[in-house]
């Protein structure tokens, strides 16, 4: 099992973002130097992980010379390839066409940059996102630094890669199934899925018949989470939604947690089941009452989630040549013509998968009527190795280990819900295996109070030890 990783005596140290902020602040670091260091460390990750989509190190070190403002000035970090921002092209994890360089921010960028936050480039995804393991036959695998062996998972792989190895303290990524949650889970981080609608999107997402993407941040610390929020709260205000405000520490309120070893029509594998029920009982030791029960989702979603991703492809491989010169269908992985395929056969049930998906939010609502928080596995078992899903195999059998391994994100993509993966379990191989906290609409802060009190009661697991 090969592990890499950047940590070094370098400007950014071991500090997670809030810690350089504060380093910055002091004196002790400057802009300049943390920024050099953020790229030298890329640099020398690059080789190893396969993380990086496009490199901004020109423009990054512009922006440290003359900082905007914002509570994370001078925080380097990577945007995730699937958003627009000025002066980068968007190539979604594909190579299908030749992206150009835009001329002004995506809704998501322009409020993600208003924190203060230097993006020194853009992370490398899956074609399109639909893959939950970033394994292009051309562009090739994105690693994880706990086991360059094993995927780095999901959409957003690139980010949680870099935030692990410790490239930079925090990243932008985003989750339609579970791409927050899932690389968090393989790469050992926090990463929360937030309520949807709670922070700025661009277009495409707002478009959406059931907007089932969020967007958000993966980070090594609770807090940074938690401070990314409340910033980006002060430029962009969900007014539907409850605020989420300054959570800084655990909440006092004893909760009633739902426990889940079984996802969405799928069993987790014994060893993760058994480290969810050790979680479980660590809430209970920390004084919350844990019942453990079947998961709501309906029988249905599994199949009805599954067509509506597909309608997704369906709409990129029939309307491609609108995302840049060179449009060339030939060139797009098994899995996403798989998928297209899959809904094209399918349409006649697609009406009635989208009605019911949108009624899983009001399944929801009566769940969480009864418990304030879902404990579960993130994934049902552990990181598979590089190959397991990758996107030239047969499509009915990636698709079915898909689906074997992602049996509980994709619930709150459908519900709306925030959730968020926590790095508190290992498995005996010593990997990462994230648990996940899922609560009710707008209850992000619910979530963030609950996390720091796992934090202190069990800290993460170092990918240096």
């Amino acid at each position: 099992m090969t592990r890499v990783h950047a940590f070094s005596d370098d400007a950014l140290g071991d500090l997670d973002a809030v810690g350089l902020v504060a380093a910055i602040q002091d004196g002790e670091v400057s802009i300049p130097e943390v920024v050099d260091a953020a790229i030298a460390r890329t640099e020398r990750l690059q080789p190893d992980l396969n993380a990086v989509s496009y490199v901004a190190y020109d423009r990054a070190r512009a922006e440290a010379r003359d900082p905007r403002g914002g509570f994370f000035a001078g925080v380097p970090t990577f945007l995730k390839d699937n958003v627009d921002a000025a002066g980068m092209p968007t190539q979604q994890g594909c190579d299908a066409y030749r992206a150009r360089s835009l001329k002004k921010d995506g809704d998501f960028a322009r409020m993600f940059l208003a924190t203060g936050l230097v993006p020194i480039g853009k992370s490398q995804l899956s074609e399109f996102g639909f893959s939950p393991s970033a394994e292009h036959p051309r562009i090739g695998p994105v690693r994880s630094p706990w086991d360059t062996a094993r995927t780095a998972g999901a959409s957003s792989a690139g980010a949680a890669a870099l935030v692990a190895a410790g490239a930079v303290p925090l990243a932008h990524g985003n989750d339609g199934g579970g791409s927050i949650r899932i690389p968090a889970a393989v790469n050992g981080l926090v990463g929360l899925k937030p309520t949807r609608d709670r922070l700025a999107q661009d277009k495409m997402n707002r478009q959406m018949p059931i907007r089932i993407v969020s967007d958000g941040v993966l980070s090594r610390s609770v807090r940074d989470t938690a401070a990314f929020l409340r910033e980006s709260e002060h430029v962009y205000r969900a007014l539907r939604l409850p605020p989420i405000g300054d959570v800084t520490r655990p909440g006092h309120k004893r909760l009633r947690v739902a426990v889940h070893t079984a996802g969405i029509g799928r069993a987790s594998a014994p060893e993760v089941a058994e480290l969810t029920l050790k979680t479980a009982r660590l809430l209970e030791e920390l004084g919350h009452q844990v019942e453990q029960v079947d998961h709501p989702a309906p029988r249905t979603i599994p199949e009805d989630f599954l067509l509506y991703w597909s309608m997704l492809a369906m709409t990129i491989v029939r309307t491609g040549r609108q995302l840049g010169p060179g449009w060339d269908a030939g060139r797009l992985d098994n899995l996403t013509l798989g998928l297209e395929r899959h809904c094209r056969r399918r349409m006649h049930r697609l009406p009635g998968a989208i009605a019911r998906l949108r009624r899983t939010a009001r399944v929801s609502a009566r769940f969480h009527e009864t418990y304030d928080v879902a404990l579960s596995p993130t994934l049902a078992h552990e990181t598979p190795l590089v190959g397991h899903l990758d996107p030239t195999l047969d499509f009915d059998t990636v698709m079915e280990r898909v689906l074997d391994w992602v049996a509980f994100t994709p619930w709150q993509n459908a519900t709306g819900d925030p959730a968020i993966s926590l790095p508190l379990a290992a498995t005996a191989a010593g990997l990462p295996q994230g648990m996940m906290l899922s609560a009710g609409a707008g209850r992000e802060a619910l979530l963030l109070e609950l996390a720091y009190e796992l934090e202190e009661a069990r800290p993460w697991a170092s990918i240096r030890a």
